[in-house]
């Protein structure tokens, strides 16, 4: 019986469990790393207030100083997505005309 209902537990959050991580990749030009930590400081502060967002940590590759990771926990896609069409979004990502990254950023959902 407690097999079943631990079957049935995990099928329910399964159905019901709409929470995303994201994964968001990127890479500064050599010698912008510390303009880019700083920035992440000001993305946070607007992560922090926008809807449906629970948390965000930023990490640094250790085998490339200057490729970093932001993961991301949100509420659902809908609340990703309206966060990055926002105008908060776009006050704080102006890393092309700072030219302070190497390349586009990349992204992926991770779905739990």
């Amino acid at each position: 019986m407690e097999h079943t209902l631990l079957e049935s537990f995990a099928n329910f959050l399964e159905e019901n469990t709409t929470m995303i991580t994201v994964g968001m990749n990127y890479h500064t030009l050599p010698g912008k790393q510390a303009a880019f930590e700083e920035k992440f400081a000001a993305v946070i502060e607007a992560l922090n207030a926008a809807e449906g967002h629970s948390s965000s940590t930023l990490w640094k590759d250790v085998s490339d100083g200057d490729s970093y990771l932001i993961t991301s926990e949100w509420s659902d896609d809908q609340a990703f997505g309206d966060f990055i069409q926002s105008d908060a979004f776009r006050e704080v990502t102006s890393w092309g005309k700072e030219e302070i990254l190497s390349d586009r950023p990349r992204h992926k959902i991770y779905k739990h």
